[in-house]
């Protein structure tokens, strides 16, 4: 496909009778141009594989096709067309191939066309054409690249830093809306409120016949600002607190005692998820008697930010590699290193996935199995190897972009083959049993599936993958996952047996 340098002005050919506008609805062709064309400079230079400006574009306008099936976009002897069935409704010169700003243009410009040819276009609002657009366009490249329209990328921010709130989880029991959990340094925990306490009002409202939410709503505002909240104790007294309302990051670490082993469960990655696991390890390890082992619960966690997955491994890891990222961008390219201390002392450490464990997680499991820290124990991980990068747009959405692919220490991907563990789970109780009694006595059964999968270098055939995985098919986390880690932390030979594998 050619594509012409110069610009012409757009002519728009209009039917003799044009279809009636929606009532309300008005198209705000400037910020369409605004948006698409930093999308198009945002996106050309860091996408995995070579996309032209102008492709991106094109793929963008099909979006149009979407809204209406009449409506086409083609670039043809030389000019970018927009037709309705037979007729042509616009048409003018592309602009250069890597001419983000004239692409916007250009965008815009067809959308209006569009707009004025089409109720289906009209009946979407510019919202929705330019979310068609984005859809549109990331159907050509891999499944995590997306657009966040403004409210969701509102949200999705509040997600990752923290909702301003006083830091305390709410449960209704008998009657009464009981804490039920205090986040760490959050105000509630300030303030000395502690689970167990009864929350009566609010601000002066009563909570007598509310609902939870409209509870939880109440406790919830702005940041800075300041709520009075009525409490009973489990001493059965009284007492206002006032608080003041602050960003708190999520809860993404629950530490519980097992019998003589900590369980550390870690739920997502979000902004201090790093620093709360050391501080779990330190604080379990401070319990008498200690514990003989560690076990992370990485089952169902969908991942977050890679950072606060290097950052826990650097809770466990002294030194070494923790994963590699290689991307077009420069900025996309590094080596993550740990560069802390062992929190842990040594102690055993068991890592249960399963396919749910996604990006973060399998980058945190991919590190401890590799580095020779912990022996990871479940099924195959999902496979979510890619990271994306955020850029803001000027409607105030979210731009997120695939731009790096990530290696795990020994150089293998973790996109698509996932985390094998070393001791499957998946494969029934029986192979279980098999496999624990084999550690026993020194020898790992995932020894030759271990060894393929930790020698595989990208880019691999799907099939292949498929193969590899099938050692140790995905599945749900099982309750005979933590039964085969006390087992493992409770015999020294199977462990290290375990932990050593082909990859040492």
């Amino acid at each position: 496909m050619r594509i012409v340098s110069f610009l012409l002005v757009l002519c728009v050919v209009l039917p003799a009778a044009a279809e009636p506008f929606m009532p309300g609805q008005t198209l705000d062709e400037r910020l369409v141009a605004q948006v698409t064309a930093s999308a198009l400079a945002f996106m050309a230079p860091r996408t995995l594989d070579v996309v032209p400006v102008w492709q991106l574009a094109l793929w963008g306008l099909r979006g149009l096709t979407t809204l209406d099936a009449r409506l086409a976009v083609e670039v043809r002897e030389g000019a970018l067309r927009l037709t309705a069935g037979a007729r042509t409704v616009a048409i003018r010169a592309p602009p250069g191939p890597d001419d983000a700003a004239g692409w916007g243009e250009a965008t815009a410009q067809l959308v209006r066309a569009g707009w004025d040819a089409s109720e289906a276009v009209r009946r979407a609002g510019t919202q929705g054409v330019l979310r068609s657009f984005f859809d549109e366009l990331f159907n050509h490249l891999d499944p995590y690249s997306r657009y966040a329209p403004p409210a969701e990328a509102a949200d999705d921010r509040i997600r990752r830093a923290g909702r301003a709130g006083i830091g305390m989880q709410l449960v209704r029991r008998d009657g009464d809306f009981v804490v039920q959990d205090v986040a760490a340094d959050g105000p509630a925990a300030q303030a000395g409120i502690r689970a167990g306490d009864r929350v009566l009002g609010v601000d002066g409202q009563t909570t007598r016949r509310a609902d939870l939410e409209s509870v939880r709503a109440l406790l919830a505002g702005p940041e800075g600002t300041p709520v009075v909240v009525s409490l009973r104790g489990r001493d059965r007294r009284t007492r206002n607190v006032e608080l003041t309302r602050a960003l708190v990051p999520p809860e993404t670490v629950v530490a519980t005692r097992v019998g003589d082993l900590l369980l550390l469960r870690v739920t997502s990655f979000s902004s201090d998820t790093g620093a709360r696991l050391g501080h779990e390890i330190v604080l379990g390890l401070a319990a008498s008697p200690p514990p003989r082992g560690l076990v992370v619960d990485l089952r169902d966690n969908r991942g977050g930010l890679l950072r606060q997955a290097v950052a826990a491994a650097d809770a466990l890891i002294p030194n070494g590699i923790v994963a590699m990222t290689l991307g077009r961008d420069p900025a996309a390219t590094h080596e993550f290193r740990a560069d802390g201390a062992d929190l842990a002392h040594g102690l055993p450490v068991v890592v249960m996935v399963d396919g749910r464990s996604a990006s973060a997680a399998e980058i945190l499991a991919a590190a401890l199995a590799d580095q020779g820290r912990a022996v990871v124990l479940g099924s195959s991980t999902l496979g979510k190897g890619l990271v994306q990068t955020i850029a803001p747009l000027p409607d105030g959405g979210d731009l997120l972009i695939t731009w790096s692919r990530v290696l795990a220490p020994l150089g293998w991907p973790i996109q698509g083959l996932g985390v094998l563990p070393q001791v499957c789970t998946s494969l029934g109780i029986d192979t279980l049993n098999r496999q624990l009694a084999a550690l026993k006595h020194g020898e790992s059964m995932m020894t030759r599936a271990l060894q393929r999968h930790r020698s595989a270098r990208a880019p691999l055939p799907p099939a292949e993958m498929l193969e590899i995985r099938n050692a140790c098919p995905a599945a749900e986390g099982r309750d005979t996952d933590l039964l085969a880690a006390r087992t493992l932390i409770e015999t020294p030979t199977a462990y290290t047996a375990a932990l050593l594998g082909p990859a040492r």
